[in-house]
């Protein structure tokens, strides 16, 4: 018989490695087929295994659901409630960071308010922090940026140099030095991952977002455009008003 599970925690090709190997060890499994980007699991067995069984055999990192038709046993809403229900609570440390990151960047300035200054300090706190959550895992972060940054496919020395590119700008933005070069690079940077990133969504394809690295279980969603977006466009109006 055939059975699919999602299985929620998969973030790069060792991932997806490790989640057959366990599972393939498991006995009554004659076969396992891992679809990464949908984040499921097609099990060929010869006896029924509970969703409870596969999971105590994975990390905890991983966690297993049982799917019919699409749609989780556990579920009680509509497709459509669900997934928003789901997609908000995956998105929830992203907006939490952002808005701490806002705030920070308002209180260093709310004596003497200043857009530009504002603007230099949030963007610095960002590559700070966002560079951060990459350095947990640098050996896992390169496999998940590689699945849609373009030049991370093409150069995959790139993905595993991209944190430590992102501290160095969030500390030139904070000490306010070579800032002109800073806002460039900004540009560059993050328009090559935007691209990539309004790629997958318009191919609707369901992967994990890097920006937080893999400690955090991110969706892929139009949140992260955003987040790219609010960041060349405070670079390129930065870059005008040096001009």
């Amino acid at each position: 018989m055939n059975q699919t599970f999602n299985i929620d925690g998969m973030t790069c090709n060792n991932c997806k490695a490790s989640v057959e190997k366990y599972l393939n060890a498991l006995p009554h499994i004659s076969h396992v087929t891992i679809d990464l980007a949908k984040g499921e699991a097609d099990i060929t067995m010869d006896k029924h295994l509970a969703a409870e069984v596969l999971q105590n055999a994975l990390p905890e990192k991983f966690t297993v659901t049982k799917k019919v038709g699409g749609n989780e046993l556990t579920s009680t809403n509509t497709p459509e409630e669900s997934q928003k229900s789901s997609k908000l609570q995956q998105l929830k440390p992203l907006l939490l960071i952002l808005f701490y990151i806002t705030s920070a960047g308002v209180l260093l300035h709310y004596k003497d308010w200043s857009w530009h200054e504002f603007m230099l300090d949030f963007m610095g706190l960002f590559y700070i922090v966002f560079s951060f959550f990459k350095m947990l895992d640098l050996k896992g972060f390169p496999e998940s940026f590689k699945m849609y940054d373009p030049l991370a496919k093409r150069l995959p020395i790139y993905g595993w140099i991209y944190p430590f590119i992102e501290t160095a700008l969030g500390i030139m933005f904070l000490m306010r030095y070579e800032v002109h070069l800073a806002l460039v690079v900004t540009l560059v940077v993050l328009g090559i991952t935007t691209i990539g990133v309004t790629k997958t969504l318009m191919d609707n394809k369901s992967i994990r977002c890097a920006c937080l690295g893999t400690a955090l279980k991110l969706p892929m969603t139009e949140a992260t455009l955003i987040e790219n977006s609010i960041m060349i466009a405070m670079a390129a109006l930065m870059l005008c008003d040096t001009l």
